[in-house]
């Protein structure tokens, strides 16, 4: 199961480059790819990034609508016309499209929040805002994970 973890800030040049943090880049070795979509997040101002097969995975959801359906169509624009397929350059950086930035409303800094299965990017003052409002959510809510019983794992996992 892909584990994208920690939080780690590094800064935008002037050309729109940024480095994916080291741990990020050696799970999408441990994945297999180099690939990674970024798309502007509908539900917050940051940018997702989804190792392509997860992407894929996840997309692969819109074929439970009927074609040429306005659901369809609805989602196919979501998903797909603000994404932007990426793969870091020799030096671990990544090219932002403006637009990207734009939404995100980044700066000279950004910071990479581990989600597990993707990462986003925030900026920073956002971010800690974002992560301390999910605690409180997580805290009022009394969110729980279930525990695995000796001998399984968890649903996606590996043994």
């Amino acid at each position: 199961m892909t584990r994208f973890m920690g939080t780690h800030t590094n800064r935008l040049d002037r050309k729109g480059r940024v480095s994916v943090p080291a741990p990020f880049r050696a799970e999408l070795a441990r994945l297999g790819t180099e690939e990674m979509v970024l798309r502007p997040s509908h539900r917050a101002t940051c940018i997702e990034a989804w190792p392509l097969p997860a992407f894929e995975e996840m997309a692969g959801g819109i074929d439970q609508f009927d074609i040429f359906s306005d659901a369809q169509d609805d989602m196919a624009a979501a998903l797909f016309a603000d994404a932007h397929p990426m793969r870091p350059d020799g030096e671990g950086r990544i090219m932002l499209p403006e637009e990207l930035i734009a939404h995100a409303g980044l700066g000279e800094t950004i910071t990479f929040l581990g989600l597990g299965r993707i990462f986003q990017l925030w900026e920073p003052e956002a971010a800690k805002r974002h992560v301390e409002e999910s605690r409180a959510r997580a805290r009022e809510r009394a969110l729980t994970l279930p525990a695995l019983r000796p001998g399984t794992r968890p649903a996606g996992g590996a043994a």
